[in-house]
């Protein structure tokens, strides 16, 4: 394996090496986003530098290379850092020029200190995301990336050394707050600061006993104007969306097209890492001062907290380079995200076997739905759904599927969840109760106190895999906020959209959820498609019949339903104008045979199963045979409703 060089290991020297070049030219952070693409691009590149999704923080060394797999759960305000200043030997008056690009804290040498008035000082702007992991990423992703890396990766990770203590590069605008410079060894003894507001120099060298006027460096971390102890204050909250995730969250600063982002998009960023303790320590001086002017702390204390908690917590990354993700799937290849995904020859080597791989899926779910291979052929359909487009405000492509007749108190729906976690990047389990809904928030919220938007269980990266079970549902009364709940679960399924509280007002984020909903009768939530259990086994125990299922299947299998899911999704499709005049001369004649059962709900219905059919056999048009072959599906399931509702008297 090729040796890792400074880039990895010291990608600030880098930046230094291009910025003394280039200097005053302005197009050296050009040449360095240029530098860094050019190196990633190298030969399994991305793999050799560490993830912060799979190793802690403490084991990787401050100002490597990181890269980080998340979703932008928040965006802050923009803040304001000093891209290029001057510092200045006070006895030799010798001037250096610095970037603090990629930066939290100034760097000056021995003797030296910042020119905060020199004409050379270059004030820049950029953009702090709050980023999360994946929400409900599931564990196979997380291992199939790590031994990937864990293969490739010849990088000895080393502990964080201590880091001198340098004032930050950036303020946030409008939001006046300062800092001290502090003792050279105030990272190791933390409580001098309390007793100091004016310390020596900014510099970072040896013992500096001359002592300058304190200047307000300091303006990211805002100042609360009450004492707020950090041994009194509540656990810091990671602002997680589901329960019992897991996993790091970051402060993102993007330096470049940060308006091509939004909340909710998944990146995949890579990045300095910088847990400088210097960050903690001036945080946590500001929140204990009392002494400052009141209507220079603009910020609340909990805002300085959320947004400047401990760097040991949540680590910094300053972004080089981020990309969106289309998806997460470790087993598809990363040209899938750009045009050559049509001559890949990943995608056309395992579209050459798709046959074989989707009649082994469809054998796989038909047992895990009890032999019920009709149920099984829409499940397939639904894990491949994604929505493709919207008009005006209806999202096409969405497959909602109802699967009613689901045992109640066998844990069905529990296993059958499992399984599908074994299947998909990310996936989620919402058990619907009383108690769920009515105590549960779904909705993500704006603290205004805070400043930053509290999540809710429906803040979901797209294509999840949201599975509802009803069948834990019982007779109850729902108050405020369970019926708010309900609303926001029946607008996600019906609209694929989200409306967060920002309490003066709602705002709509777009969605791309794949929602499975199992019942005994009719889902009290809307769907697009309703299909009825019928089991052909009724195993003895649930538990063990699932947990065989999975255990029968080889690795190898496995993974090619995880691809094939996945990569199914991503393809176009298209009907051309013969096959189109076809399907309306055919619904023409259903309607004249059957004008009141036929509807033009129903044609929108066999148009999406014939879409999702064609593209589960790998055809990207549509075919004469995968249209009868729908006609054929869309009788079985509604003649299996018609029958159902014949015997218990009413609709289901």
């Amino acid at each position: 394996m090729p040796c890792v060089g400074d880039w990895l290991n010291s990608p600030l020297s880098i930046v230094q090496g291009i910025f003394a070049q280039n200097v005053p030219h302005s197009d050296w952070e050009k040449k360095v986003t240029e530098y860094f693409k050019e190196k990633l691009k190298e030969n399994n590149a991305t793999n050799w530098v560490p993830s912060l999704n799979d190793v802690p923080v403490h084991y990787l060394k401050p100002n490597s290379l990181v890269k980080f797999r998340c979703m932008v759960q928040d965006m802050f305000d923009p803040e304001f850092y000093m891209g290029v200043y001057e510092t200045v030997d006070p006895n030799t008056n010798a001037r250096v020029l610095h970037f603090g690009k990629y930066r939290d804290v100034a760097e000056c040498g021995p003797q030296q200190e910042i020119d905060l008035n020199s004409s050379q000082t270059v004030t820049l702007e950029r953009q702090t995301f709050y980023c999360v992991p994946v929400p409900g990423e599931s564990a196979w992703v997380k291992e199939i990336s790590f031994l990937t890396e864990l293969v490739l990766n010849a990088v000895t990770y080393i502990s964080a050394s201590q880091a001198r203590v340098s004032p930050s590069t950036s303020y946030t605008p409008s939001r006046h707050k300062r800092s001290y410079e502090e003792d050279e060894d105030m990272d190791l003894h933390p409580s001098k600061q309390k007793e100091q507001h004016m310390g020596n120099s900014c510099c970072s060298g040896s013992d500096i006993h001359g002592c300058v006027e304190p200047k307000r460096l300091e303006t990211e971390a805002s100042v609360g104007h009450h004492v707020i102890s950090p041994n009194c204050s509540p656990p810091l909250d990671l602002n997680f969306p589901l329960p019992g995730e897991k996993g790091p969250a970051c402060l993102v600063k993007v330096y470049e097209s940060w308006e091509s982002f939004k909340v909710n998009d998944v990146l995949e960023v890579f990045g300095v890492l910088s847990v400088d303790p210097v960050l903690s320590i001036v945080n946590s001086e500001e929140r204990d001062s009392s002494t400052l002017d009141p209507m220079e702390c603009m910020d609340t204390a909990e805002e300085q907290r959320v947004h400047s908690p401990p760097a040991s917590l949540v680590p910094r990354i300053h972004v080089i380079l981020a990309q969106k993700l289309q998806h997460i799937n470790p087993l598809l290849p990363a040209c899938l995200n750009e045009e050559e995904s049509k001559t890949c020859e990943f995608v056309s080597n395992f579209m050459s076997e798709l046959s074989p791989v989707r009649a082994e899926l469809l054998g796989f779910l038909t047992h895990a739905l009890l032999g019920d291979s009709l149920a099984a052929e829409y499940l397939i359909l639904h894990l491949i759904s994604t929505v493709y487009a919207r008009r005006d405000v209806l999202p096409l492509g969405k497959f909602t599927v109802n699967l009613s007749g689901c045992p109640r108190n066998s844990a069905f729906t529990e296993h059958l969840y499992r399984l599908i976690q074994q299947l998909v990047p990310a996936s989620y389990h919402l058990r619907m109760s009383i108690e769920s809904m009515n105590h549960s928030r779904f909705i993500p919220h704006k603290d205004y106190t805070a400043n930053r938007l509290v999540s809710g269980l429906l803040q979901l990266a797209s294509n999840t895999s949201l599975v509802i079970d009803e069948t834990q549902l019982e007779q109850g009364q729902l108050d405020t906020a369970g019926v708010h709940n309900v609303t926001a679960l029946g607008n996600l399924i019906t609209w694929q959209k989200v409306d967060y509280d920002f309490n003066y007002h709602r705002m709509e984020f777009p969605c791309n959820i794949n929602v499975l909903i199992t019942s005994e009768g009719r889902s009290l939530l809307p769907s697009d498609c309703q299909v009825h259990l019928q089991p052909q086994i009724i195993p003895p125990n649930m538990e063990e019949y699932m947990s065989s299922l999975l255990t029968a299947v080889l690795p190898s299998v496995l993974n090619k339903f995880r691809i094939y899911l996945s990569l199914l999704r991503l393809l176009d499709y298209s009907i051309s104008d013969e096959v189109t005049k076809a399907v309306e001369e055919d619904f023409v004649e259903m309607r004249k045979n059957d004008p009141e059962s036929v509807t033009a709900d129903d044609l929108h219905k066999m148009l999406l199963v014939a879409r999702f059919l064609s593209l589960s056999a790998g055809q990207t048009t549509l075919s004469r045979e995968r249209w009868l072959r729908a006609k054929q599906l869309e009788a079985l399931r509604k003649a299996r409703l018609q029958q159902q509702k014949c015997v218990n008297g009413n609709e289901l």
